[in-house]
């Protein structure tokens, strides 16, 4: 959970408010996202987990681990798309952060072998470039939105309530 404390802290230093109905899902998808990632690290030690007492989520979810990471894995899109639209995100948000970035989960999970600490260790190095896609895509959607909106102040493309494509400014 605090791995992701940067969203909401990130979200009040630019807005120099709480727009709850974007950071939450965003703080949420960070949530689920790291539980995808923990977890297939927890499997790469997970024999010395059984023999000190640890209680990891490998071992939690033990034989059912590729359905539960894939759970996990929608959820964080789902929320991530959520959290999109609340910020009435562009087109090249969904297709970046929700469309790269679902290929590169679900590809991740259907290539990692649990049971080998050398693929779970290439499957956890890997999943940092699921945070570099939705950074890349958050830098998109905001140039996009400057670039054909150039005459509202930069600050209020980040407010929720201030639609950047509205003429009627």
């Amino acid at each position: 959970m605090t791995f992701n404390w940067g969203a909401l802290l990130g979200w009040s230093a630019m807005t120099g408010s709480l727009d709850l109905a974007v950071v939450a899902p965003l703080y949420l998808s960070g949530i689920s996202w790291t539980l995808v990632y923990d977890t297939v690290y927890a499997h790469q030690d997970k024999a010395d987990d059984v023999q000190v007492g640890v209680k990891s989520t490998a071992l939690l979810f033990g034989a059912q681990t590729k359905p539960v990471l894939a759970a996990f894995s929608f959820t964080t899109i789902a929320l991530l798309a959520a959290s999109g639209y609340f910020n009435q995100s562009s087109y090249l948000f969904y297709t970046i952060a929700c469309g790269a970035g679902s290929a590169h989960l679900f590809w991740l999970l259907r290539g990692v072998d649990l049971n080998s600490t050398a693929s779970c260790w290439k499957a956890f190095t890997s999943y940092s470039w699921f945070g570099f896609i939705v950074f890349f895509a958050l830098v998109c959607d905001y140039s996009y939105r400057s670039f054909f909106n150039p005459k509202q102040p930069e600050e209020n493309i980040l407010v929720h309530n201030t639609h950047p494509y509205a003429t009627d400014k």
